[in-house]
């Protein structure tokens, strides 16, 4: 099932053959998490690219009053990670934990360099998922600039549907970056409309 779901995510972009399907999963490695566990914290070296099979994860970051900023939460059929110590090979930045319990596939940097002169066709994924990655997180960056607590609500909802009933409300929140009595207020607001 595991490996159904990641070879699907990787069909929407490129075409594999049998053997080189085969390769490809040769190269992975099958991590879990319990909720609550730590995937990478500030200082270790991320030396992975995750796809979630199961489960959820948040990236975030504590500022100097101990308030968390949670960047992104990615959920099955998502690849996650810290890219910036991924691909610089430095000490990660971010924080990255589970919410829920979860089950990942992983592809170290050796195996993915590898990977990429086996099979040529990976660069492109890779490539469509850095260019998909930057988009979002610009949108992201826009919509936090721009749009009201209640538009970044509304947006989060429609973008992750099923993730509310999912997480706490102070998760949302933190994401949102108000505070969890202002989403209650917003969610009461909606609720009348």
């Amino acid at each position: 099932m595991r490996e159904a779901l990641i070879i699907q995510n990787i069909s929407r972009h490129i075409s594999l053959n049998e053997a080189e399907c085969n390769y490809f999963l040769s190269l992975l490695e099958f991590k879990s998490l319990k909720r609550k566990g730590f995937l990478i914290q500030p200082g270790e070296l991320c030396r992975y690219e995750h796809f979630i099979t199961k489960g959820c994860l948040r990236t975030y970051t504590i500022d100097e009053n101990g308030f968390e900023h949670i960047l992104m939460f990615a959920i099955e059929d998502w690849w996650t990670g810290d890219l910036y110590s991924f691909l610089t090979q430095t000490p990660a930045s971010l924080f990255i934990d589970a919410l829920e319990d979860t089950e990942l596939l992983v592809i170290s940097k050796h195996n993915l360099e590898k990977l990429y002169v086996e099979i040529p066709k990976f660069e492109r994924f890779f490539r469509i998922i850095l260019q998909n990655a930057f988009v979002a997180q610009q949108q992201r960056i826009n919509q936090n600039l721009s749009f009201s607590a209640e538009q970044r609500y509304l947006h989060f909802i429609d973008k992750f549907p099923t993730l509310e009933q999912r997480i706490p409300q102070r998760q949302i929140a933190a994401y949102l970056g108000i505070t969890p009595e202002f989403l209650s207020m917003i969610r009461r607001k909606l609720a009348r409309k």
